[in-house]
């Protein structure tokens, strides 16, 4: 199936502040797999045209074509536009798992070293989710990790829902199943 156009896309992947280049480019392979958009918001700790971005995205990566924020500003300024936003955190008090999630949908996700800053933790803390961990020392996931566990149960209840019948709600709202 050939990647939807970025405007049709209805599964947005945003790492807040990433540092590591090699999750970054293991995240996109995984927006190309889910037909997600990714989202990078400066600064980075790392540069666009490091060879070790495109080595983690292997030869897949000139067809990830994220966009580029200047800043979180600009991005929560146009977020509301690409959907209901989730925010992956180990501070969360739900799990991704309890939630519906609606189309279109973000997935916002913080740094590898400190993860999602304060002051957005506290500005949509209805909307913090977590991936629970049976080990209580883990402090969290590989980032990498957390965006592709929680993107494909994302389109696992998508898909569920079209075979259903009943399709998931179109709605931009915050409200989430508890």
């Amino acid at each position: 199936m050939p990647p939807l156009p970025q405007t049709a896309r209805e599964l947005h992947i945003a790492l807040v502040h990433p540092e590591i280049h090699f999750n970054t480019g293991a995240i996109g392979r995984t927006c190309l797999a889910v037909g997600a958009q990714l989202h990078l918001i400066e600064p980075l700790g790392f540069s666009l045209d490091a060879r070790q971005v495109r080595r983690a995205g292997l030869d897949y990566w000139p067809r990830v074509k994220p966009r580029v924020w200047e800043d979180w500003r600009s991005f929560e300024a146009e977020m509301g536009s690409l959907g209901t936003a989730f925010f992956l955190s180990s501070e969360g008090n739900r799990s991704y798992l309890d939630v519906e999630y609606p189309r279109p949908a973000v997935l916002v996700l913080g740094r590898e070293s400190t993860g999602l800053p304060p002051a957005i933790r506290d500005r949509y803390t209805d909307q913090l989710l977590k991936i629970p961990m049976e080990d209580p020392e883990l402090r969290s996931l590989n980032l990498s990790n957390s965006a592709a566990v929680a993107a494909y149960e994302v389109r696992r209840q998508w898909r569920e829902s079209r075979a259903s019948g009943l399709g998931a709600p179109a709605s931009h709202s915050t409200r989430a199943t508890m």
